[in-house]
């Protein structure tokens, strides 16, 4: 079917590129602030003129036509290049008050907000931050209900969903940042018996152990590394925040496990010592990650370039550096 694009109203392409987002008319319609009877219209117009169906209802939601999937990444793409062109000053750091929320676990933030700040004062007086913690390994809910502007954290499975989500075509909603990579280490305190020597995996098993869990669940990523083992570790304590943990084992014979650079940053990092895990750990991958619809505005844009900035002055030079 030939289209006339003199005659098309782009306005339907936004719409269209809501609606794909989402998968929902309800939720399109409020990213857009218009009625969602005004979004079934627009579809139907865009239907018209393209001569396809786009999208079929599928339980709560819509399912996308082969042809809508095939749009798609052109008309986003084209949509943020317009965007990005006609509105280029909309965010003046300088004199903008925003409020930016932002979720992430202590031991994230005491590694980003000091060079953020910085960050603030110097460019962007007026602009406010409130850090909020983190209480899960999967933030997409809070940012679905726009709890936050930003989680930041390691999320390996969230990223792995996302990921996997986008290699078979669906909507993904949510767009990734990697920040920095950091190692965890065992961690434990000055005069420990198992501070005389290297770690074995048999004494870090035999070893009583404190947990950093978000739910409280002594249950964590470690726990899934040594249960591939065929190991386990006894966990008597849980507490969910990183700076709690390394004074809980300062002073006492609990060993953790806690990211290396914070270790630096707890303030009581000579009572401490560090040993490597006597066994494989992947690397620790801290994302920013937020949701699509928040992403193009210029206020969204600077946060995640502050962020950025903020995580490689506060990684330069470091061998764990990605």
């Amino acid at each position: 079917m030939d289209v006339n694009f003199r005659t098309l109203d782009l306005n339907l392409l936004r719409v269209f590129d809501e609606v794909m987002a989402e998968r929902n008319l309800t939720r399109a319609a409020r990213n857009l602030s218009i009625t969602q009877p005004a979004v079934s219209n627009a579809l139907r117009r865009l239907r018209e003129t393209l001569g396809d169906e786009l999208v079929r209802r599928s339980g709560s939601g819509v399912e996308p036509t082969p042809r809508a999937l095939a749009l798609w990444p052109t008309v986003r793409d084209a949509l943020r290049q317009l965007q990005h062109t006609l509105a280029p000053g909309e965010f003046d750091a300088g004199i903008a008050d925003t409020t930016f929320l932002l979720a992430m676990a202590d031991a994230t933030a005491a590694e980003l907000i000091p060079g953020l700040v910085q960050i603030v004062e110097k460019e962007a007086p007026a602009v406010s931050l409130r850090v909020l913690p983190l209480t899960t390994r999967d933030p997409r809910r809070m940012l679905e209900n726009e709890e936050v502007d930003m989680a930041i954290g390691y999320f390996p499975a969230v990223i792995a969903s996302l990921a996997a989500r986008g290699q078979s075509d669906a909507a993904v909603p949510f767009e990734t940042q990697r920040l920095y990579v950091g190692e965890y280490v065992c961690v434990m305190r000055r005069g420990h018996p198992l501070a005389r020597a290297p770690l074995t995996l048999d004494s870090f098993c035999a070893a009583r152990h404190l947990l950093v869990s978000f739910s409280g669940r002594p249950y964590g990523f470690i726990d899934q590394t040594l249960g591939a083992l065929g190991r386990e570790r006894r966990i008597v304590v849980t507490v969910n925040q990183f700076f709690t943990a390394g004074r809980v084992v300062a002073n006492s014979n609990l060993l953790t496990v806690l990211p290396r650079h914070f270790v630096k940053v707890t303030g009581i990092d000579e009572q401490l010592v560090l040993r490597e895990l006597p066994f494989q750990q992947p690397l620790v991958h801290v994302d920013a990650i937020w949701h699509r619809r928040a992403q193009h505005g210029h206020a969204h844009e600077w946060l995640r370039q502050a962020l950025l900035r903020s995580a490689e002055a506060a990684f330069a030079g470091s061998a764990d550096d990605a």
